[in-house]
């Protein structure tokens, strides 16, 4: 039995543990977006369901000496494919389609070990219930979920601070390795000992299935198959769980970052359900979680709408959310739990739990992004649940079908309150693999038409029409912003000046562009680019030369000859999120090598949440550079505060006046671990 629960735990561990290891080694290549995360969950619960569809098979189809022999040839095999390091050849250009090339990516990389580790869990419970009779295998899926939340609370405390990316790779395809010898003398012990039925051995050799069903108590070897309709709302059940998972990751990641700290809170919210409802009928306490996830789910669904007043409140975002996040998921797998059938049908019914999860994960991953203009799949799969809410409580007494309608009518109504906001004033709307864009515009008595692009909840540029401020630079690029200033003080040269922008936005800081002047806007998302162009005007208005590369800028940047920037401005935001890869030591290593021996390297750290100023002065003094912090009230007029922190080789570059007079002083973290590629600690940096 020890072999069993141990092989379990490890199956589950690793399978958890690889998840955030091979997304934040593949996040830098893809912008640092949040899309990266769900794409790769769409990947996890996919092969998922692969290997529990193989598992199935194995168990109901196959002799149990043969599905042994094919299981460990393939255990063998996977080990082939190590290390779990991602191929150069896989880095994207800027033309792919990023969500195909992230699934191709992770199948080539960790797809037959990924495999192997999803088939664990329903196979070693079959072999459990055959190598023990009578003995109750669904304990065995708590294990797993419990073996899966150490290895997601361990990671971004106790992996990620201390071990380089690279190293968790390979010390995890180490750890895989072990795996495979466990899972190997698992497969085999399961052979050893013959199951009596009625006082006789069986003969021949029977499928697993056959084996399972006939050690089990009278009772349950009479209970009849699950039927489709059964079967269907397993499905149901487990997909909106999933629904719910990542829709509320990417609504929190959008507006903060991208990284393992923030996918990792609502899987582990999601997993404790799985384990609390699987260990004990007990935790699950069906008429108090009926009740509980009928009011949370109108108050998830008030939270979303903009006139809420709190999108903004992070605290309370993630409250909210995390609070419903947990009580929904108690109701989906609680119930999922109330309908699980005898033991000999557990392969069939953790196919369709898992047929669930990769559904749920594929329509937020792949089809939301393909088919809804805006963010409303957390509002519809808020309504989907009160609905599924509503299904579960038809036959019980009146008070719960009523709070469950009631749930369902305050999320469809604050859904399509959300909506009707959305397209307030907004002209035009897009969205794609990089998230959600559009632009509105308004109409002022004082200073005419003005067009402002938004991405998500934040506002990524804006532009008055009127003919006296139609080239004007404005919002976080005015002339007393720090990106303006130290333009300006290159002004009054004659020579022509080389300006590289990451994060074209609206293309504002073209407006400050002369001729001779080059200015080269790298972006990622092929949207921004056609708004830019076709929406505003700054582009085109510009007397200076405007290049437009697409693609990861950082990607791009290792790639080209040194560019000679007096001015690399580093202004890449999705929404209000920032792209870790862009804020890191080796990064700025990238931009020297693109810079004049007086240039200046522009951070642009305005942010509701994270405090930056510190991290980029700490990378600054790592590297030997001198730093200045311009943090500008947005006091002029079509101007909003902004903050800037400025880094030159050349001290003297900024002793400019122009720069000092606007100075805000740095306080030093020396305490704080410099950011690198493998390092970054979003809690010290929260405000």
């Amino acid at each position: 039995m020890p072999t069993f629960a141990l092989t379990i735990f490890a199956s589950a561990f690793l399978l958890f543990l690889v998840q955030p290891i091979v997304a934040k080694e593949i996040l830098p290549w893809f912008g640092g977006s949040a899309a990266v995360w769900a794409t790769c969950l769409v990947f996890f619960q996919t092969t998922l369901l692969l290997g529990y569809a193989y598992a199935d098979y194995t168990v109901r189809r196959l002799a149990p000496r043969t599905a042994v022999r094919l299981h460990v040839a393939l255990l063998v095999l996977s080990v082939v494919t190590l290390p779990i390091i991602p191929a150069a050849h896989f880095k994207p250009i800027g033309d792919e389609n990023p969500i195909f090339l992230i699934l191709g990516l992770l199948a080539a990389t960790i797809g037959l070990p990924y495999f192997l580790l999803s088939t664990t869990s329903p196979l070693v419970q079959a072999w459990f219930a055959r190598r023990f009779p009578g003995r109750n295998p669904y304990r065995l899926f708590a294990l797993s979920n419990l073996a899966s939340l150490v290895a997601l609370l361990g990671y971004p405390f106790l992996l990620e601070p201390w071990i380089a990316t690279r190293v968790q790779a390979w010390s995890w395809s180490a750890a895989y390795v072990v795996f495979v010898v466990l899972a190997a003398v698992a497969a085999l012990a399961s052979l050893k000992r013959a199951v009596h039925i009625d006082g006789a051995v069986l003969a021949g050799e029977p499928s697993s299935a056959a084996i399972a069903a006939a050690a089990v108590p009278a009772a349950p070897r009479r209970e009849a198959p699950p039927t489709a309709a059964r079967q269907a709302l397993w499905c149901t059940l487990a997909a909106t769980g999933s629904l719910l998972l990542l829709a509320v990751t990417n609504h929190i990641t959008q507006n903060v970052a991208a990284v393992p700290l923030l996918w990792i809170l609502p899987l582990t919210i999601y997993l404790v359900t799985f384990i609390l409802c699987f260990d004990s009928s007990g935790w699950y306490r069906r008429r108090f979680f009926l009740v509980a996830v009928a009011l949370v789910l109108g108050a998830m669904a008030w939270v979303v709408v903009p006139s809420s007043n709190v999108t903004h409140n992070l605290a309370l975002q993630v409250g909210v959310f995390s609070g419903g996040l947990f009580l929904a998921c108690m109701f989906c797998h609680g119930e999922l739990v109330e309908l699980k059938p005898a033991p000999a049908y557990l392969t069939r019914f953790y196919l369709m739990v898992a047929l669930g999860g990769a559904v749920g994960s594929a329509l937020i991953g792949i089809v939301a992004p393909m088919v809804l203009p805006a963010d409303f799949e957390l509002a519809a799969t808020l309504a989907l649940c009160a609905l599924l809410l509503l299904w579960q409580t038809r036959r019980l007494a009146l008070p719960f079908p009523l709070l469950a309608m009631a749930a369902l009518i305050a999320t469809v109504g604050f859904g399509a309150r959300g909506i009707s906001e959305f397209y307030d004033s907004t002209i035009v709307a897009t969205r794609n693999f990089y998230g959600v864009l559009r632009v509105q515009e308004t109409d002022d008595s004082a200073t005419g038409k003005r067009r402002s692009l938004v991405h998500g909840n934040i506002m990524h540029g804006k532009q008055y029409f009127a003919d006296d401020l139609k080239r004007e630079p404005t919002s976080y690029y005015s002339a007393h912003s720090g990106i303006g200033r130290v333009i300006e003080a290159l002004h009054p040269s004659t020579t022509p000046i080389k300006v590289g922008v990451i994060g074209l936005g609206a293309g504002t800081i073209a407006a400050y562009g002369s001729t001779g002047d080059v200015y080269r806007f790298y972006d990622i998302n092929p949207g921004v680019i056609a708004i830019a162009r076709h929406d505003f005007t700054y582009l085109t208005d510009s007397d200076a030369t405007i290049e437009l590369p697409l693609g990861d800028a950082r990607l791009s940047l290792e790639r080209e000859s040194p560019r000679h920037f007096d001015v690399l401005a580093i202004d890449a935001f999705s929404s209000d999120a920032i792209p870790v890869h862009l804020i890191t030591t080796e990064a700025v290593q990238v931009y020297l090598r693109h810079m004049k021996p007086d240039g200046v390297i522009a951070f642009h750290v305005t942010n509701r949440y994270l405090d930056l100023v510190p991290v980029v002065e700490g990378i600054a003094h790592d590297l030997g550079l001198t730093a200045l912090w311009i943090d500008d009230d947005g006091s002029l007029q079509l101007a909003n505060s902004s903050s800037w922190v400025l880094l030159a080789r050349d001290p003297k570059r900024l002793a400019d006046p122009r720069l000092t007079e606007a100075a805000t002083p740095i306080v030093p973290r020396r305490d704080w671990r410099v950011w690198t590629d493998d390092f970054n600690n979003l809690l010290q940096v929260l405000k």
